[in-house]
């Protein structure tokens, strides 16, 4: 009977993360279509890029290893430039694990850190509660299609198409970014206040001539330790008990 009650729990939260992750595959699907173009002119045929896009869900990850590709770079220097890109969501995903029940194993908590990207994991940490990993396995399921399928029509279609319209699809991923941040802004003025702070604090690292030579991940990661650490002092959350509800 618990089984059966347990089944149905994750799949409630399957169909709520596909439906959830609905709107970030429509973004994916958008933004990944300049990637695509990008592959295209590295010499990479469309099934090749759209390999990659179902491989690194990650937009400055592939756009960095299309870069090591197109210059013919060794396999040293891709696995550099990966880790670098990619460095940031070492941070997400320990925070991320922090969402799980002790309960929950390393095969599940593998899976969801193979898709832990920006749009996920933003829409992840504003579950209420403890996260079950099946809500993340419904968003992946539309996700990464949605990435990997931009990705494809870009290589065939790319070129094709006017430069404003693929700079215009660009835009839709941040329209996305403002849709996870306000709502939680808007209940807490806690939040609100980082999240200025952050973009605030972003802005002056990336015209500050002393981090001219530091890559975006490693920028983000001092930001994030910084700022998290100064709010996690001045304003801690108290952590409901298993018996709170």
């Amino acid at each position: 009977m618990q089984m059966n009650s347990k089944k149905s729990e994750n799949r409630s939260y399957y169909k709520l993360g596909i439906k959830n992750g609905m709107p970030i595959c429509l973004g994916y699907f958008a933004v990944s279509f300049t990637l695509g173009i990008i592959a295209r002119n590295a010499g990479m045929t469309a099934w090749q890029a759209a390999l990659a896009s179902m491989t690194v869900n990650a937009s400055a990850g592939q756009y960095a290893g299309f870069t090591v590709i197109a210059a013919q770079g060794t396999y040293l220097e891709m696995a550099v430039m990966e880790l670098i890109a990619n460095a940031r969501y070492l941070l997400m995903s320990c925070s991320l694990s922090q969402k799980f029940s002790p309960e929950t194993g390393l095969l599940h908590r593998l899976l969801v850190g193979f898709d832990v990207t920006d749009e996920i994991f933003g829409v992840s940490v504003s579950v209420p509660g403890k996260l079950n990993p099946f809500y993340n396995y419904g968003m992946m399921t539309v996700a990464i299609p949605g990435w990997s399928g931009g990705t494809f029509l870009g290589v065939v279609m790319g070129n094709i198409l006017p430069a404003n319209v693929v700079s215009a699809l660009s835009v839709a991923l941040y329209g996305m970014f403002i849709a996870i941040i306000i709502p939680p802004a808007r209940k807490d003025k806690i939040i609100a206040m980082l999240i200025i702070v952050s973009m605030a604090a972003s802005f002056i690292f990336s015209r500050l001539a002393v981090f001219a030579s530091v890559s975006s991940g490693v920028k983000t990661i001092i930001l994030t330790v910084i700022i998290s650490g100064i709010a996690a002092l001045l304003f801690p959350v108290k952590e409901e008990s298993p018996h709170e509800s």
